[in-house]
């Protein structure tokens, strides 16, 4: 049987506690052992976290302190997943740059702040994480993000929506969702997931559910 990690915590504007229980329904849904904590010290032991098949973590604006971030990305970069969302991955842990190389981006903004409507298109084609599912309109934050340019962006949000000081340099497509791989290990990111409730619509949800499966160590 697969094995997953979630750890949630940090800022708990969030809902910490209730995406990460999103999560674990749905891998639990589909046949994977969930362990759950809301401690980092479960990145304390390497050879346990090594032993994961996936790593979810939900915790925004967190530290990463001693060698639990090289327990982090060594664990990836030999074969374990990674999958994630909203600040819960991009913006876990703003003291790590070896966390955001490994992740594929960083957020720096969400002008309009939560309840900001925008519409998310969906790039990725035929590919398996998208296929089928066609644009949609949410409302939410939505993140300006720092991105590698190595992603595979398979859905995407057009800037500017609210005004601000970065409008005046006109239209910027942002990444919304996209793989990457570290090493041997498949990365997820979606950065829909401000709140819990929006995993009760069918495509942010149904885009996190392939994600999360998607990045399983094969």
């Amino acid at each position: 049987m697969k094995k997953a990690l979630i750890f949630w915590g940090g800022w708990d504007g969030h809902e910490p506690e209730e995406v990460a229980e999103v999560f674990r329904k749905i891998l639990i849904e589909a046949g994977i052992k969930v362990d759950i904590t809301n401690s980092l010290e479960c990145l304390d032991d390497g050879e346990t976290v090594a032993g994961y098949d996936l790593i979810v973590p939900v915790w925004t604006m967190g530290v990463l302190e001693g060698e639990r971030g090289k327990t982090l990305t060594e664990a990836v970069a030999n074969g374990t997943g990674l999958a994630g969302c909203h600040g819960g991955m991009c913006d876990a842990f703003r003291n790590s740059v070896e966390w955001q190389f490994m992740t594929g981006g960083n957020w720096v903004a969400h002008p309009g702040n939560d309840g900001t409507p925008y519409r998310v298109t969906v790039t990725g084609g035929d590919h398996p994480l998208v296929a089928g599912i066609k644009d949609f309109d949410i409302v939410s934050e939505q993140y300006y993000l720092h991105v590698d340019p190595a992603n595979r962006v398979l859905a995407t949000t057009s800037f500017p929506v609210a005004p601000g000081p970065h409008a005046v340099n006109g239209d910027v497509v942002m990444p919304v969702i996209w793989t990457k791989m570290w090493g041997k290990g498949k990365v997820y990111y979606n950065s829909l997931g401000h709140h819990a409730d929006i995993f009760d619509a069918y495509e942010p949800r149904e885009l996190m559910k392939r994600g999360l499966l998607w990045a399983v160590r094969s």
